[in-house]
């Protein structure tokens, strides 16, 4: 059978796939779609990470397909109803990056409770702004509220717990009795409460109706003076010019934004000059590590759906 792998992928686990299989990796197919689409028509599986569309002309394409494999846990590139009504599998590699999310968003809290960590370049030039930067703030004892409790939340929570932190969590999928909030020591609150309260608010939903457009100008002024806001899950979830305009007025004490509405970020002055906005490019699940635990996973659940 054939499987076709359209983005990157750790290479030892495609040599697992290529052992069983016939194998077409091609990391940059996804910037291709003609070509992509071509392929597709004789793939008995896709491994996609989420760049890859898989929705409309693609997925029509894929008449012998029966498993989709995402490297990731998001699916809102995937048409998953429309996979389903084929016949098609569809296997995200859910908890597999948990950790690498749970850490960017730990250090992240860090830096930017601190805010000491960007005066390299002015000690470096023989400045010496000790007195500006000497009020940080530290992790201990803060909130961190945590806005979607699965994997990923619930392995952010450990860490922060390990350095003093208090935690809240809501979920709209979980009731606030539920088991997973007394095994863990976390602390169930509503949404807008949760919002008022934390020191740190991280994000870990999924992209749909509920949450499209959820942190918007009014839902940011009514965070804690001072909050800190990253996210981590989706664009579309938070409106990055309502973060920038709070950051300038000093509402928002800093903001790290890992993911975009449209990747990649087209320029803007006005991101680029706001104050304590950490913007990286959706690689927060991303690490040598959680590479290879996605891909393997991956290969596994893919060579035992074309079993």
């Amino acid at each position: 059978m054939k499987i076709l792998i359209s983005e990157f992928m750790d290479e030892r686990a495609v040599a697992q796939l290529a052992a069983h299989h016939d194998v077409d990796y091609a990391p940059t197919l996804v910037d291709d779609m003609p070509r992509l689409i071509a392929q597709a028509a004789q793939a008995d599986a896709l491994i996609v990470r989420n760049r890859t569309q898989v929705r409309g002309e693609l997925l029509a394409a894929l008449t012998r397909c029966k498993v989709i494999g995402r490297l990731g846990v998001g699916l809102d590139n995937i048409d998953v109803p429309g996979c389903e009504a084929r016949a098609m599998a569809v296997v995200p590699a859910t908890g597999a990056n948990a950790l690498s999310v749970a850490e960017y968003v730990i250090t992240a809290s860090m830096m930017l409770l601190r805010g000491a960590f960007a005066s390299t370049a002015d000690v470096a030039s023989g400045k010496w702004p000790r007195n500006a930067l000497g009020n940080g703030r530290e992790t201990a004892g803060k909130v961190l509220g945590i806005i979607g409790f699965g994997s990923i939340g619930r392995t952010t929570a450990r860490l922060a717990q390990g350095l003093g932190m208090q935690v809240i969590a809501f979920d709209a999928m979980l009731d606030g009795d539920a088991p997973v909030f007394q095994q863990t020591g976390v602390k169930y609150v509503e949404l807008q409460e949760l919002i008022g309260l934390a020191d740190v608010v991280t994000l870990h939903v999924p992209l749909v109706d509920a949450t499209r457009g959820l942190f918007d100008a009014k839902c940011i002024a009514s965070m804690k003076p001072g909050a800190i806001l990253i996210n981590t899950s989706r664009g579309h979830i938070v409106d990055i010019a309502a973060v920038a305009a709070s950051l300038r007025s000093r509402h928002l004490g800093g903001a790290a934004i890992d993911v975009f509405d449209a990747e990649p970020l087209a320029a803007s002055a006005d991101l680029q000059d706001c104050p304590n906005l950490l913007l990286t490019p959706h690689i927060s699940g991303v690490s040598a590590e959680s590479n290879e635990r996605v891909s393997f996973l991956i290969a596994e659940k893919v060579l035992e759906a074309l079993r």
